[in-house]
């Protein structure tokens, strides 16, 4: 018996992904407009301070690689 409910447990929830009834499955469009605004503002910050930004990494690199 317990077989037999996970088995229609399994079937139920199969079906549903497959309508598009999967409260898991998420909004792939705002997703999406997150990603293309996340990369957005990452070049706009990363074009006028990329000299600050690289001056700063090979900074922290020196002074971690010369042991301070």
């Amino acid at each position: 018996m317990r077989l037999y409910a996970l088995l229609l447990t399994a079937y139920a929830a199969l079906a549903a992904r497959v309508k598009g009834d999967d409260p898991e499955r998420g909004d792939v469009p705002g997703w999406v407009m997150i990603t293309v605004m996340t990369a957005a503002l990452v070049l706009a910050i990363l074009i006028p301070f990329r000299e600050a930004i690289v001056a700063a990494v090979q900074n922290a690199l020196t002074s971690v690689t010369s042991g301070g």
